[in-house]
């Protein structure tokens, strides 16, 4: 069977949606797409298509009510103000697409905001438009999110349980006995190493070097790190190994490391789905991701080392704020630890002692 390589695969396929949508946008956003190809990702041409999919609909039905979004020209561009602009991010917050009705909170409107900045940028340097009133709308304010990570106990009791099931469904149970060595494997990759759902899904069985302790992932971009993993990440991913070794459906030649129990390589939902599983049994409270997995390694990381720049290389942050944002917060263990630091009273050793008793 011949290699199948992971992001070479997704490109072609987000190539192909990324084609689709453009039959349902203006003519002159192929010109556009394909004058950014040299500097974005196939993902993020894909994800503008989709937001200014959402844009021109706006257009059509509110600023241009007769106009099929087909037929926009860039006079049409040109035209708009930048109040119709303000007026599709408000229109963002509740709007109806294709049938189905839809809300956008504050990071959806300014990733949208982005989308439309861009195309218009794009064509006001070309000089194929005169004006860019995009650039006169601010970005919505972003507030700032409560990090959800998991604490010591819990990153011990997510891998216990995904190595016993206990807690699952007893329907549940006959599933997991098929998938354990591979689902602990998965959350012991992600909560020792940090990397990305996509850097996950994309390992290879070439990917690892055991004598080194080290694996090769893809990052962002498409650029390749070696990054490294603990003796006991190492037990993980080998206990995984002699499974699928001794288990002869697996195809002979598949390359992909993590498999479905279809025997293809395991996908960006399927992980999203094992990780919510095992970690509502552990912590019903709190809303995991294996984003949230990869937050949850930063944070311990950054607290054993107190060094936020090897943080952010081995998390592949290209800028150390967007690290320090995230990992260098202050965490629930912090604030219980500095809860005492502070006396009300200056005999701090008694402190239910009068002191007017010392006037």
């Amino acid at each position: 069977m011949k290699k199948t390589n992971y992001y070479t695969t997704r490109n072609i396929q987000d190539l192909d949606r990324l084609s689709v949508l453009l039959e349902e946008l203006p003519s002159f956003c192929e010109d556009y797409f394909l004058g950014i190809e040299s500097r974005t990702s196939c993902q993020t041409r894909l994800k503008y298509a989709y937001d200014l999919r959402i844009f021109f609909d706006f257009l059509s039905k509110k600023r241009y009510r007769d106009t099929p979004v087909t037929q926009f020209t860039l006079e049409h561009i040109e035209a708009i103000t930048h109040n119709d602009i303000e007026l599709f991010l408000s229109y963002l917050s509740h709007y109806r697409f294709k049938d189905k009705y839809l809300s956008c909170d504050e990071r959806a409107k300014a990733r949208k905001l982005s989308a439309v900045r861009a195309l218009f940028k794009y064509f006001f340097n070309k000089g194929l438009i005169e004006v860019d009133n995009s650039a006169k709308v601010p970005t919505p304010k972003l507030h700032d999110k409560e990090i959800i990570r998991l604490d010591a106990n819990e990153v011990s009791e997510l891998i216990h349980t995904a190595e016993t099931g206990n807690g699952l469904p007893r329907h549940a149970v006959g599933y997991h006995n098929k998938t354990k060595i591979r689902d602990t494997a998965i959350l012991t990759l992600f909560l020792g190493t940090g990397i990305r759902i996509s850097e996950l899904v994309g390992l290879d069985n070439d990917s690892f070097d055991f004598s080194e302790n080290s694996f090769l992932v893809t990052r962002k971009g498409g650029n390749q790190a070696i990054l490294y993993f603990s003796d006991e990440v190492k037990y993980a991913l080998q206990e995984y190994i002699a499974e699928k070794t001794n288990d002869p459906k697996v195809p002979q030649g598949e390359n992909a490391f993590f498999l479905s129990m279809q025997y293809k390589r395991i996908n960006v939902r399927s992980v999203e789905i094992l990780v919510k599983k095992y970690s509502k049994l552990v912590s019903p409270l709190k809303k995991i991701t294996p984003h949230k997995l990869r937050s949850t390694y930063g944070t311990r990381l950054y607290n054993a080392t107190g060094d936020i720049y090897i943080v952010a290389d081995v998390l592949g942050h290209r800028d150390v704020n967007t690290t320090k944002k995230h990992y260098a917060a202050i965490t629930q263990e912090n604030r219980r630890q500095v809860a005492g630091k502070v006396a009300l009273r200056r005999d701090a050793s008694n402190p239910f002692k009068d002191d007017t008793e010392n006037e």
